[in-house]
């Protein structure tokens, strides 16, 4: 099989990649290369940007797997222009010359954001998409284009992934667990906003396996996946870091007021694609103190991907 990875430089694909490749498939990447290039030997890389692609650039690949785009709040609200533009215009793009090209199935990275609000809630895939910042809107956006496309002949996969952490060789410490673990080994104090707010955790290890369940299904399925490891409350993964790190870190509690709070259910993925999450928050922070002398340079800005986009001229 012959895989292209969109935007599979970045923090998922330098893990995503490797692994598919040791499952015997042919990978290729394109990608803006904003926060560099991890991949190894064997991963054909082009720095391009997906525009400038065309139907017969994707002529003989069976798959194509979309991870680009702005990933998070912080990026999207800097620039909600190129947010809408990267994460809402781009996959529907690349899902459209794919189809024309003859690919038989796009997998396309979504994001639990699109939930927005829930209170005492475990939403599935059929729960209404709230979310009314310009992050989730345009995860939304770009669902529905790519789903829209689904027919016989051309499979589409949407993966509503939770807040992914753990290590990767294109390393970020602006993710929640990681965040926190930063703070806690660099500070010795964790900051908590508001501990009562929930959020579905995802493994990295288990977001490379979502993804290469999606890809090995069978060619029939479709549909929107919830993907997460388990649903925490953001004072309970405080208390997993600290336990994890030392018992001398100092919880700082604040209690501000947050309007993104969602727990789901993955039960969907269970069945039908065969996920079975392994990672919890205690084996992430494993996996981090084991790769921590990667990324001892805490502040650098290429494990921030604001400070990285705020430095860009787009």
């Amino acid at each position: 099989m012959k895989i292209l990875v969109a935007g599979g430089a970045g923090y998922i694909g330098s893990k995503l990649c490797p692994e598919l490749r040791k499952r015997g498939y042919e990978v290729d990447v394109v990608d803006l290369m904003w926060f560099g290039c991890s991949l190894p030997n064997g991963v054909g890389v082009r720095k391009l940007n997906i525009f400038e692609l065309i139907q017969e650039d994707l002529v003989g690949y069976d798959q194509v797997v979309f991870l680009a785009g702005l990933s998070n709040d912080p990026m999207a609200e800097f620039s909600p222009s190129q947010n809408f533009i990267f994460n809402a215009a781009a996959p529907a793009y690349l899902a459209y010359i794919a189809k024309r090209a003859g690919v038989k199935r796009y997998v396309y990275a979504c994001s639990c954001s699109v939930y927005g609000y829930t209170v005492n809630e475990l939403y599935d895939e059929t729960a209404p998409a709230t979310c009314g910042y310009p992050y989730g809107i345009s995860k939304l956006q770009g669902e529905q284009a790519v789903m829209h496309l689904q027919d016989e002949n051309f499979s589409v996969i949407s993966i509503r992934k939770g807040t992914v952490s753990g290590y990767s060789p294109r390393m970020r410490l602006d993710l929640v667990v990681n965040a926190m673990f930063k703070s806690a080994t660099k500070d010795g104090v964790i900051t908590v906003n508001n501990p009562a707010i929930w959020r579905p955790i995802l493994g990295i290890n288990d977001a490379v396996s979502a993804y290469i369940r999606a890809i090995e299904s069978n060619l029939s399925v479709s549909g929107v996946f919830n993907v997460a490891s388990e649903n925490y409350t953001i004072g309970e993964i405080a208390d997993l870091v600290k336990e994890a790190v030392g018992s001398s870190v100092q919880l700082d509690i604040k209690n501000v007021q947050d309007f993104r709070n969602y727990k789901v259910s993955w039960d969907k993925a269970k069945t039908i694609l065969s996920f079975h999450p392994r990672q919890l928050v205690p084996d992430i922070l494993k996996e981090l103190q084991q790769n921590e002398a990667q990324f001892l340079d805490w502040d650098n800005p290429k494990y921030y991907n604001i400070r990285v986009l705020k430095g860009m001229e787009l």
